[in-house]
């Protein structure tokens, strides 16, 4: 029957060379695409749809975008969204990330052909960032590395801790029931909001394996409150484990509250621990800084192995350290002036093309778990509420601060460079 218009249906392999496909293709997979084909030219036989209906079926059946993370624009003034992914990548960390993704000498010496000790340049890296440090380790992210001490000092033996430090961690985790996890038991001291040097001095016996010191980043208790730093703590016969949690290696005058890893070693910890990715703006990651005899036994231990960092979270993290003006810098220590400036700019080109844009104060936040309290001065676009779910939607997606009934876009986290695009975005909402 040559007026049958399923003979008008085009072939698969034909449908296969159309150029619209083509980034379908690359970014998806040949089977994903295959199938979506497959389906828009049985619905052609069906009589669902016509033939010349197929490609602009299968296209429209395709995924958004393939199974991976998102891209986001952060414009919530949250320096450190733990839900974005917390500290975004410099673009020398991005760069030596993708470097890293083929052959690297990661346990090879180029110079002798013969094995090297992992992931030694970006050790290096930080041993220099922290010249306080006998010696350094990373894992795979902080609770790793408190869990590495504990494990590795401290099973089947005691840690002494303050009941006002058992924090609970990211996602539920909470400290005690980690360091339980260890299999050392726990020996609390002081009461919820003060401890004293002689409630430590008393628990402190042979079963102890060290003394754990945790800064309470996420939270503060105020008014009748004491606790012990750690230069008292070190004036007692056993080791001091300090968790400064937020990966400040340095003194930052911006966040006096915040602890360093460089002073409490100086004040006699003996082996401090810290995040790699929150302020110090690199990958994630569990750093463990302190004297050699312990990083040695840290690194030695069996727990070590599982815990280990792969290629890519080392070159991000040399990277970090090596050039340090990070994303997570520029966006604490921007120019509130400056930040008022692009806040109009991108306000007045909104309300060129008709959309109710105003211009806002919009104080940010560290985030991470890092510097409560503190606020960051800065300034917003403010938008009808309305345009929040569209923009998370969008490509690329935009997610903004939803606060007294408006929606505030909060440049602060956003590159300069990019300031169109979000523009651009509101746009295509707004349409």
């Amino acid at each position: 029957m040559t007026g049958d218009p399923r003979r008008q249906i085009p072939r698969t392999d034909t449908l296969l060379t159309d150029p619209r496909l083509s980034e379908a293709h690359r970014m998806l997979g040949a089977e994903v695409v295959k199938q979506a084909v497959r389906e828009a030219q049985q619905r052609a036989r069906d009589g669902r749809i016509k033939p010349v209906d197929v490609l602009p079926a299968a296209l429209a059946a395709l995924p958004p975008a393939p199974a991976l993370l998102r891209r986001v624009i952060n414009a919530t003034g949250v320096v450190l969204h733990t839900n974005l992914g917390r500290a975004p990548l410099s673009a020398a960390a991005v760069e030596a990330v993708t470097a890293a993704a083929g052959y690297v000498d990661i346990e090879y010496d180029v110079t002798t052909g013969a094995r090297a000790r992992r992931g030694r340049s970006a050790l290096d890296a930080l041993r220099a960032a922290v010249p306080d440090a006998g010696d350094v380790h990373v894992v795979n992210n902080g609770a790793a590395a408190i869990v590495l001490a504990a494990t590795a000092l401290a099973a089947r033996r005691e840690i002494v801790v303050a009941r006002s430090e058992m924090v609970e961690i990211g996602d539920g985790f909470r400290l005690h029931e980690l360091l339980a996890s260890t299999g050392a038991g726990l020996c609390e001291v002081g009461a919820t909001n003060r401890a004293h040097l002689r409630d430590y001095a008393e628990a402190v016996g042979p079963r102890t394996g060290f003394i754990l010191k945790v800064h309470p980043s996420n939270f503060r208790i105020e008014g009748y409150t004491s606790a012990v730093g750690v230069a008292d703590l070190a004036r007692l016969p056993v080791p001091v484990v300090a968790d400064i949690g937020s990966g400040l290696l340095r003194p930052e005058p911006l966040l006096p509250d915040e602890p360093d890893a460089a002073t409490w070693l100086r004040e006699g910890a003996t082996v401090v621990t810290a995040s790699g990715d929150k302020l110090l703006g690199g990958p994630q990651a569990g750093l463990l800084l302190g004297t050699r005899e312990v990083i040695e036994t840290l690194r030695g231990h069996p727990l070590a192995r599982a815990l280990r960092v792969d290629k890519l979270t080392l070159a991000a993290l040399e990277a970090t350290l090596r050039r340090p003006v990070t994303p997570t810098a520029s966006a604490l220590h921007a120019d509130e002036g400056e930040l008022r400036e692009r806040v109009e700019r991108l306000a007045a080109r909104l309300v060129a093309s008709g959309i109710a844009a105003t211009v806002t104060p919009s104080a940010g936040v560290v985030g991470g778990g890092s510097a409560p309290g503190l606020r960051l001065p800065g300034w917003a676009v403010r938008l009808p509420p309305g345009l929040a779910e569209p923009l998370r939607h969008g490509v690329p997606c935009v997610v903004g601060r939803v606060h007294d009934g408006h929606l505030l876009l909060d440049l602060r986290c956003v590159p300069p460079a990019e300031d169109g695009t979000v523009a651009q975005a509101v746009e295509r909402a707004c349409s």
